[in-house]
């Protein structure tokens, strides 16, 4: 009676009306970009561009594949991100699982998990973080922008938590058959925790791709830049050599240049994400359980 009721179905509706309009005022400033990426210089200087591009080119996207700072970045930033989040998971999956277990079995766990967590809430700060990668000699590399961020505190704090929701007879009963903690990790706790290694990896690919001012600190040659730093420093006027004929002078303007920009830099993403979506509340959920 609760769910068919009048007043439940108005509340109901009222929430349905609420979350689309809320939907909407989030995407619009991205459809605004995506309509001004597509429009000629003229429209976006008269204000003419709303949501439907007005005098439909392509120019400003032709221009910035044919710079190779953009491809060049993106490049960077795919490599951050197949690297980054492989040495994010295994650490995550290594580090949670002996957590996981119980005082008696584990001593000193307890002492572990709040050294994390006081890791998690106060850092060592930017200058001694910039003198420890400088003095590894890691500044203009790869590296500099995977390892500071090697071990994700948060997302080890989600995966022992569900680790420790499992039933413990799964692993005894391993151990009873002989398997030891190696083939108990990887043969039983991380195929039933896909779901929340899922939600974890799609938090690692997110953060990697996004991240934007450890590259502008640790990198030195702007060729280095990850497409996140790269984007950052699009503030520049844009660059009258670059383009090759008169026609499209009046086609792109520094604002559909950038506009563009910022969409080929979220596709990635945005493709990605409809595929792990359905993993998010469910992992969530789950990794939030303990005993």
């Amino acid at each position: 009676m609760e769910y068919t009721s009048p007043l439940r179905k108005l509340f109901l509706g009222f929430n349905y009306i609420f979350l689309l309009l809320t939907g909407l005022l989030c995407l619009l400033p991205f459809v605004h970009v995506l309509a001004q990426s597509f429009s000629s210089a003229v429209s976006i200087a008269s204000r003419e561009v709303t949501f439907w591009p007005v005098e439909f080119t392509t120019a400003s996207y032709n221009l910035i594949f044919q710079e190779s700072k953009l491809l060049t970045a993106m490049g960077v930033s795919v490599q951050r991100v197949l690297i980054g989040v492989a040495v994010n998971m295994l650490l995550t999956v290594l580090l949670a699982y002996p957590l996981a277990k119980e005082d008696q079995r584990f001593r000193g766990r307890t002492v572990y998990a709040w050294m994390l967590i006081f890791a998690m809430i106060f850092s060592g700060g930017l200058i001694p973080l910039y003198l420890v990668v400088n003095n590894l000699q890691l500044m203009d590399t790869l590296w500099a922008l995977i390892l500071p961020g090697a071990v994700p505190i948060y997302n080890v704090v989600l995966l022992l938590n569900f680790f420790r929701s499992l039933p413990k007879e799964i692993g005894e009963s391993a151990f009873i058959d002989g398997a030891g903690h190696w083939r108990t990790l990887f043969r039983i706790y991380v195929p039933l925790s896909m779901p929340a290694i899922a939600t974890l990896t799609l938090f690692s690919i997110v953060g990697h791709w996004n991240s934007w001012f450890d590259g502008i600190i640790f990198m030195n040659d702007p060729v280095n830049y990850p497409l996140s730093s790269y984007l950052q420093t699009v503030i520049i006027p844009i660059d009258i050599t670059a383009i090759n004929s008169i026609e499209d002078l009046g086609l792109i303007s520094d604002r559909s240049l950038k506009d563009a920009q910022i969409i080929v830099g979220a596709l990635p993403i945005l493709t990605i994400y409809p595929f792990l979506q359905r993993f998010f509340v469910k992992g969530i959920i789950l990794g939030s359980v303990k005993e």
